[in-house]
């Protein structure tokens, strides 16, 4: 055969191959990354429903004791957690011991120790359901059910980086103002017969508190990681100015991610792709407010980068912010476990999958319609970009086979 006929049979041959791998990460189950993922998918499936008022059962152990032991370096809680739905109903009914000001931050927070000696953060409810927080995308007061809802949108996706969040109701006066420290009593107050409180942080004051219904005020309450994991805060690399007129490097630099690629953690290891899954994760609720993030400590830039405070998300259902995708735009690179969940997720799978998950939560019904609905055309859009990047550039450059265990020097 000619030295020309041979390159052509070669360059078909290589289209072939692309274009199958292409169909089989495509929603397809031929290969077996594909028959992995899809397994995985099935299990999550299976185990999304979760009971109400279910007890642990058969161990001694506390329900905080079963959460910690859970947390590892790449993961939150495990793939398979029978515990979960009992975990989430002793976050949402144990007696409250104590009550302060929340930790350092710009939001509204109390943190709370519950019967047990488990500390929690409790945010409360800001808006009604059906409100639209209108301004830039990072505008309005934090949503606790936001909170609620990303975090089983962490548990659909697969990534098990989030912190536990339930909803709960807390009667500020029987429960909180008696273990209260004479910080967070002395933020108290009345308004129309609603008992409010303006607790202590950035843009915390005292002309905006939040109020309950009399006395009942829904939250969320979000798990604390066990001492033991200590967090190490960064800033995001793609994170916003928050300056008008001054925009950040990657605003406007279309080369960006190669910067980032040569500095550490982003050089080796699995940290990049952590913050391309991030992105993907904050476009779908519409959190455009992670200018930081936290890990592990002391990691070497192994450790997960962990989906906390999600609470300025599910704020606009009409507004799908674009330039949160940057990270996976910009590098043009996905991994292939996450590019398989978002196929199976795709054609309405996401926001039913949020319907089944959400129901079993204290405070449901936790999302409006529309915002549900947002889920399903936003993630449209993620896999749009993900293709345009494989059109760009090919499918071996772009899906990236990663099991959470890439080698770090």
């Amino acid at each position: 055969m000619k030295l020309k006929q041979r390159m052509v049979v070669l360059c078909a041959v290589l289209l072939l191959l692309g274009l199958a791998k292409i169909f089989l990460l495509d929603g397809g189950e031929g290969s077996a990354a594909s028959r992995r993922d899809l397994r995985a998918f099935r299990k999550m499936e299976s185990g999304l429903s979760l009971p109400r008022g279910a007890r642990l059962t058969h161990t001694l152990q506390s329900p905080w004791e079963i959460a910690s032991q859970w947390v590892g370096p790449r993961e939150v809680y495990p793939e398979e957690t029978p515990e979960l739905a009992a975990v989430l109903t002793s976050l949402s009914t144990a007696r409250i011991e104590r009550a302060d000001v929340g930790y350092k931050g710009t939001q509204l927070k109390a943190l709370l120790v519950l019967d047990g000696a488990q500390k929690v953060v409790f945010k409360p409810k800001r808006y009604n359901r059906d409100y639209v927080v209108e301004g830039e995308p990072y505008a309005g007061y934090d949503r606790h059910n936001a909170e609620v809802a990303a975090f089983h949108l962490d548990r659909i996706l697969g990534f098990r980086r989030a912190p536990l969040v339930v909803g709960r109701y807390v009667n500020l006066r029987m429960e909180i103002k008696p273990v209260a420290t004479d910080q967070l009593l002395s933020t108290f107050l009345m308004q129309s017969n609603n008992t409010c409180f303006y607790g202590k942080c950035y843009y915390c004051r005292e002309t905006e508190p939040a109020c309950a219904e009399g006395e009942i005020m829904e939250g969320s309450l979000t798990l604390w990681l066990p001492d033991v994991w200590p967090l190490q805060k960064h800033r995001h690399p793609w994170g916003r100015t928050y300056r008008e007129g001054k925009l950040a490097r990657w605003e406007y630099d279309e080369s960006y991610c190669e910067a980032v690629k040569k500095m550490p953690p982003y050089d080796a290891g699995p940290r990049l792709l952590d913050v391309i899954d991030t992105a993907v994760f904050d476009y779908l609720i519409g959190n455009a407010d992670r200018h930081h993030y936290e890990s592990f400590q002391d990691d070497g830039g192994a450790s997960m980068l962990i989906l906390l405070d999600n609470a300025k998300s599910f704020g606009n259902p009409a507004l799908d912010e674009r330039s949160i995708l940057a990270p996976l735009y910009q590098c043009c690179m996905i991994r292939v476990s996450t590019w398989n969940r978002l196929n199976f997720l795709k054609g309405g799978v996401l926001s039913s999958a949020m319907r089944q998950a959400l129901a079993f939560d204290p405070i449901y019904p936790v999302l409006a319609e529309p915002h549900l609905a947002a889920l399903d055309r936003r993630l449209t859009g993620v896999i749009t970009t993900v293709k345009q990047c494989i059109e760009a550039q090919g499918p071996d450059n772009t899906l990236i086979e990663d099991r959470m265990n890439l080698p770090h020097p």
